[in-house]
Protein backbone atom coordinates (compact mmCIF):
# COMPACT_ATOMS: atom_id res chain seq x y z
CA UNK A 1 0.00 0.00 0.00
CA UNK A 2 1.20 3.62 -0.70
CA UNK A 3 2.14 5.65 2.17
CA UNK A 4 0.12 8.57 2.60
CA UNK A 5 1.33 12.05 3.92
CA UNK A 6 -0.32 14.87 4.69
CA UNK A 7 0.21 18.81 5.72
CA UNK A 8 -0.43 20.19 9.07
CA UNK A 9 -2.68 22.74 7.67
CA UNK A 10 -5.86 19.99 7.38
CA UNK A 11 -5.36 18.93 10.76
CA UNK A 12 -7.13 21.86 11.85
CA UNK A 13 -10.30 20.97 10.08
CA UNK A 14 -9.73 16.90 10.01
CA UNK A 15 -8.02 16.73 13.90
CA UNK A 16 -7.77 12.80 13.15
CA UNK A 17 -5.70 12.98 9.75
CA UNK A 18 -2.56 11.25 9.84
CA UNK A 19 0.16 9.40 8.00
CA UNK A 20 -1.61 6.56 6.34
CA UNK A 21 -1.16 3.28 3.79
CA UNK A 22 -4.06 3.67 1.52
CA UNK A 23 -4.18 1.09 -1.72
CA UNK A 24 -5.27 2.95 -5.09
CA UNK A 25 -3.68 3.27 -8.35
CA UNK A 26 -4.35 7.03 -9.37
CA UNK A 27 -4.18 10.17 -7.79
CA UNK A 28 -7.72 10.24 -8.80
CA UNK A 29 -8.90 7.39 -7.07
CA UNK A 30 -6.63 8.32 -3.74
CA UNK A 31 -9.01 11.49 -3.55
CA UNK A 32 -12.05 9.34 -3.91
CA UNK A 33 -11.13 6.99 -0.91
CA UNK A 34 -10.12 10.19 1.12
CA UNK A 35 -13.43 11.39 0.69
CA UNK A 36 -14.66 8.22 1.78
CA UNK A 37 -12.64 8.81 4.55
CA UNK A 38 -12.81 12.29 5.49
CA UNK A 39 -16.38 13.62 4.24
CA UNK A 40 -15.72 17.36 2.43
CA UNK A 41 -11.71 17.04 2.33
CA UNK A 42 -12.22 16.68 -1.86
CA UNK A 43 -13.45 20.17 -1.90
CA UNK A 44 -10.31 21.27 0.01
CA UNK A 45 -8.37 19.16 -2.73
CA UNK A 46 -9.76 19.77 -6.17
CA UNK A 47 -12.51 22.63 -7.54
CA UNK A 48 -15.86 21.73 -9.50
CA UNK A 49 -14.34 20.34 -12.33
CA UNK A 50 -11.99 18.15 -10.60
CA UNK A 51 -9.00 19.97 -11.04
CA UNK A 52 -6.30 20.05 -8.54
CA UNK A 53 -6.87 23.44 -6.90
CA UNK A 54 -4.07 26.28 -7.33
CA UNK A 55 -3.15 26.24 -3.68
CA UNK A 56 -2.96 22.26 -3.28
CA UNK A 57 0.07 20.02 -4.53
CA UNK A 58 0.26 16.32 -4.33
CA UNK A 59 3.98 14.93 -4.61
CA UNK A 60 4.39 11.10 -5.77
CA UNK A 61 7.73 9.59 -4.86
CA UNK A 62 8.87 13.13 -4.19
CA UNK A 63 7.96 14.22 -8.09
CA UNK A 64 5.17 16.96 -8.51
CA UNK A 65 2.18 15.61 -10.20
CA UNK A 66 2.07 16.83 -13.65
CA UNK A 67 -1.59 16.16 -14.66
CA UNK A 68 -3.56 18.54 -12.61
CA UNK A 69 -6.68 18.26 -14.23
CA UNK A 70 -7.47 14.44 -14.53
CA UNK A 71 -5.23 13.37 -11.97
CA UNK A 72 -4.17 10.15 -13.78
CA UNK A 73 -0.63 10.36 -12.26
CA UNK A 74 0.16 6.23 -11.22
CA UNK A 75 0.72 5.38 -7.53
CA UNK A 76 2.74 2.31 -7.33
CA UNK A 77 2.28 0.18 -3.76
CA UNK A 78 5.34 1.11 -2.33
CA UNK A 79 5.25 4.64 -3.20
CA UNK A 80 5.04 7.79 -0.81
CA UNK A 81 2.47 10.53 -1.14
CA UNK A 82 2.52 13.76 0.13
CA UNK A 83 -0.79 16.35 0.00
CA UNK A 84 0.56 19.70 0.43
CA UNK A 85 -0.52 23.66 0.38
CA UNK A 86 1.25 24.98 -1.97
CA UNK A 87 3.35 28.04 -0.62
CA UNK A 88 3.81 31.73 -2.15
CA UNK A 89 4.62 35.14 -0.64
CA UNK A 90 7.75 36.90 -1.46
Amino acid sequence: MAKINFTRALKRFYPDLGPMDIQCDRVSDLIEILEEKYPGLKNYLVDDHGHLRKHVNIFVQERLIKDRATLLDPIDVDDEVYIMQALSGG
